[in-house]
């Protein structure tokens, strides 16, 4: 499964997502010149934090709400309103770098584990990776267990921390059905905050760079008191769930 036609997904390919809990969108997802103006701001904010590791650049919206016209836009949200639904919140975003050589691998894990009491509920979380760099096997690209989805919250161990990028990794995973997503420079995937993935390290000679937009039904509440200091948008629709939002 790896075209949609006019940015929208189809029955099929909602239907696809829904059982394996990703797909991937293999056109460009911005115009030219807008995937230059976001890959620009991206190079200026990297420059600025010194190419450190990926937790330097968690939600850089909150820091340059440049990325909302980006993040808030129709062609991000006519994406993932078929799996989501119309009422959508913008949860965060993050730009993830693996450097040339030295990228560290990111162990396997599933994004709501690092969410886990923030919402009320994650069957309705999507995350689209939107290649800045050119993504493939060789420099680290993402990698998905298909169907993991619907597994619920996973068993961790922990990891040392000057190999890998988090502290800790989902136990016993076996990787022989893993699906790796390669893209070209303004391709995406679309996951499941729930599907276990990670990525290798990057070996090659070649940066591997993207940026995540993650998106949640607004029928989910956002909890305050687990969010201290976390700002969300009312991306599309209407507030359901009665979340705190800044445009609300």
């Amino acid at each position: 499964m790896t075209n949609i036609a006019n940015g929208k997904l189809s029955q099929a390919e909602t239907e696809f997502y829904e059982k394996n809990g990703y797909t991937l969108f293999k056109n460009q997802l911005f115009s030219p010149e807008k995937q230059a103006e976001l890959t620009a701001i991206f190079e200026e904010q990297w420059s600025v934090l010194g190419r450190r590791l990926n937790s330097e650049l968690d939600t850089p919206h909150f820091r340059d709400e440049r990325l909302l016209k980006f993040l808030l836009s129709d062609e991000v949200l006519d994406l993932v309103e078929p799996i989501i639904g119309p009422n959508i919140g913008l949860w965060s975003s993050h730009f993830i770098c693996k450097e040339p050589l030295i990228g560290k691998p990111t162990p396997w894990h599933e994004d709501s584990a690092y969410w886990k009491g923030r919402l009320t509920s994650y069957d309705k979380i999507a995350t689209v990776w939107l290649a800045i760099d050119r993504s493939t096997k060789e420099n680290g690209c993402m990698r998905v267990i298909p169907g993991t989805h619907n597994n619920g919250f996973s068993d961790y161990e922990d990891v040392d921390t000057d190999d890998d990028i988090f502290t800790i990794q989902i136990k016993n995973i076996d990787d022989s059905d893993a699906v790796y997503f390669e893209l070209e420079p303004g391709e995406c995937s679309i996951h499941d905050s729930r599907i276990i993935h990670g990525a290798t390290a990057n070996k090659s000679e070649h940066r591997r760079c993207g940026y995540t937009m993650r998106y949640f039904s607004t029928e989910a509440r956002v909890i305050p008191e687990k969010n201290s200091g976390h700002k969300i948008w009312l991306a599309r629709g209407k507030d359901i769930a009665g979340s705190d939002f800044v445009n609300v």
